[in-house]
């Protein structure tokens, strides 16, 4: 039995689905443990681009079953969108997705409830996706106005559920915007009520279903979302995601104690994006920053939002491989940085005149921060054919032994292009 882990280090859109799309072959169940439909992650399969969001990147495969477990919110209708592109492109999802009865479904009032907190906080407004994830996480935590999918299955309890949490969501939203829209409690039972019979088939004790494919021996390969350093304990708080986006989500996100994982992977872009607010220490406002984000196509996948860029920063990293416990790095758009003169790395920062290898806890220091760069040649050559670790330049290879020795971690896999193949396993 083999069970892995693939996570991200960074603020996320580090290209893990094409590292889960790659060990896919070897493992017959995918997980998918937190986040919602705020994540987004680009795969090429079968010369087709598939842009995913809440379906796990396994979904692509036959014969992988992917499951969406408890500690992911779900939007029923989002799923069946999601789902819906996929089966009029020709993929056969029968068979393929399970959705856990513990998630927690997202309603019409956390996209409302988002929307006016998000515009009420003005310049310290978190940058969320206004998909009611943030709010459907308070929810959760909160107990009394959550519903989980199996609660979708007992109708008369949902209708009333519906009728109390929405009276009481629209005194709150109202209470920061008199103008908000009305919450129509018959429509909403009678839209999530469609949605349940929609997704029927899809819905177990994922837990359960987990823990008998371990006893059986499949190979099972967890897919996060969003990055660690977006980790609600363990990120840049408070402006993090509603989740815990590092490794330490995949147990009390799946039932599945961390014991059993026998490899973690950490995925880390080659330079460093951040998107929505929270400091940056590494950030670059200039020409440069701007070439990184239009060759990297740092737009996000959900959003279309630009994304902040700037260069490798192994200070948050390195905490994130820490905090993970990653046995081995996969280095992403190693050729985006292909056409630059000279590259810089973030070793160390210092704070208030101190320097200091430690990610701080506290975001004014971080704000604080200021970041003491190593210098690096660049190699101005196409790297895109590289298929071995001896096909790369000299200053490539120099770029990626650096990474590995700031993160005190070996590199595993080098990805030099958006296609699988184009991938070096060292």
């Amino acid at each position: 039995m083999s069970v892995t882990s693939v996570v991200g280090l960074q603020w996320g859109d580090e290209a893990k689905g094409k590292i889960v799309d790659l060990l896919t072959d070897e493992h017959q169940v995918v997980v998918r443990y937190q986040g919602g439909n705020n994540a987004g992650h680009t795969v090429k399969f079968g010369g087709e681009t598939y842009k995913l969001s809440l379906l796990p990147t396994g979904i692509l495969r036959p014969g992988v079953v992917s499951v969406i477990a408890n500690g992911c919110v779900v939007h029923p209708g989002a799923l069946l969108k999601e789902m819906r592109g996929l089966t009029d492109r020709g993929i056969d999802l029968t068979g393929r997705l399970l959705v856990s009865d513990r998630a927690h479904v997202i309603f019409p009032w956390h996209i409302a409830e988002e929307a006016v907190l998000e515009s009420s906080r003005k310049q310290d407004a978190i940058g969320t996706t206004m998909r009611g994830i943030g709010t459907c996480y308070r929810d959760k935590a909160g107990r009394t106005h959550a519903i989980r999918v199996g609660d979708l299955y007992h109708e008369d309890l949902l209708r009333q559920r519906v009728e109390d949490v929405a009276a009481q969501k629209i005194a709150v939203i109202r209470a920061v915007d008199p103008s908000a829209a009305a919450l129509d409690p018959a429509a909403i039972f009678e839209e999530y009520r469609a949605y349940a019979a929609a997704i029927k088939p899809c819905v177990v004790d994922s837990t359960a279903w987990l823990h008998k494919k371990l006893r059986e021996g499949s190979n099972v390969l967890f897919e996060g979302a969003q990055g660690s350093l977006l980790d609600v304990d363990h990120g840049t708080f408070p402006f993090v995601t509603s989740s815990n986006s590092s490794a330490a989500g995949i147990h009390t996100g799946s039932g599945v104690p961390e014991r059993v994982i026998d490899r973690m992977i950490g995925v880390v872009k080659a330079y460093t994006t951040r998107v929505g607010g929270g400091p940056f220490v590494t950030e670059l406002h200039d020409e440069i920053g701007q070439h990184i984000r239009d060759t990297g196509n740092e737009y996000g996948t959900v959003t279309g939002r630009p994304r902040r860029c700037g260069w490798f920063d192994a200070v948050a990293t390195g905490y994130g491989a820490r905090v993970c416990g990653v046995d081995c790095i996969a280095v992403m758009l190693l050729d985006v940085l292909a056409q630059l003169d000279e590259l810089s790395v973030c070793e160390a920062y210092e704070i208030r005149g101190e320097r200091t290898t430690d990610f701080p806890s506290h975001v004014a220091d971080l704000q604080a921060a200021k970041p003491v760069f190593r210098k690096l040649p660049g190699w101005k050559q196409d790297i895109t054919g590289a298929r071995k670790l001896g096909d790369l330049p000299a200053g490539a290879r120099k770029y990626v032994d650096t990474v590995s020795e700031l993160l005190d971690r070996p590199v595993a896999y080098i990805s030099v292009g958006p296609d699988r193949e184009q991938t070096i396993l060292v």
